[in-house]
């Protein structure tokens, strides 16, 4: 059996190099493993990567000092076992606050991504004060009914659009089937909802 020269590319980070040279001035090995970007070597963008040979990022990874230029204190403060917990989080929910938007007051977001999870169709709210998940909005639209229905009208209105869609009324008429259905899931979610209890 014929030994490799080098290990395969998944070992140990190497990189396939390509035609990437190493790093390291005067070396001519290919660049495998990557190393971080030099010192202030920033053209604006997101800082571009080392590319090293094994030696060479050997040899750096040895240099390596986490605690260079920190003093006897500052060591001791970062290695402490609970260094990083005492930090002040911002708190994601309060308690009984439900799923309510975020403060994004310094937060950018172009594409509207987070923010659009956030915003609820805005509907009056209920005399009765009982709440309206956007599932029951949802149902009502389908109902044709207000925010604001009670039990009896919840029935009424149910009843009525049972008779309007269901094929034994339309002299055997099929075609109303899918707007039955969803009058049927509408009217099973609302019932077991807190609003109609």
């Amino acid at each position: 059996m014929e030994r490799k020269e080098r290990p395969g590319t998944r070992f140990h980070g190497r990189v396939d190099a390509n035609g990437r040279a190493c790093a390291q001035p005067g070396c001519e090995e290919p660049g495998e493993f990557r190393a971080p970007p030099l010192e202030g070597a920033s053209d604006g963008g997101p800082p571009r990567f080392r590319w090293m040979c094994l030696d060479h990022v050997r040899a750096f990874n040895a240099k390596y000092n986490f605690f260079e230029g920190m003093t006897a204190d500052e060591i001791h403060e970062a290695q402490r076992p609970t260094a990083g917990w005492e930090r002040e989080t911002r708190a994601f929910a309060r308690a009984g606050a439900g799923d309510q938007a975020p403060r994004w007051a310094d937060f950018h977001d172009p594409l509207d991504a987070i923010a659009a999870r956030y915003r609820r169709e805005t509907a009056p709210e209920r005399n009765d004060g009982k709440p309206l998940s956007g599932q029951d909005r949802a149902s009502l639209k389908v109902l044709g009914l207000a925010p604001d229905a009670d039990r009896a009208g919840l029935r009424r209105r149910y009843s009525e659009l049972v008779r309007k869609f269901h094929p034994d009324r339309n002299g055997g008429d099929r075609s109303h089937e899918g707007e039955l259905q969803r009058v049927i899931a509408a009217y099973q979610q609302l019932r077991q909802a807190p609003a109609f209890a």
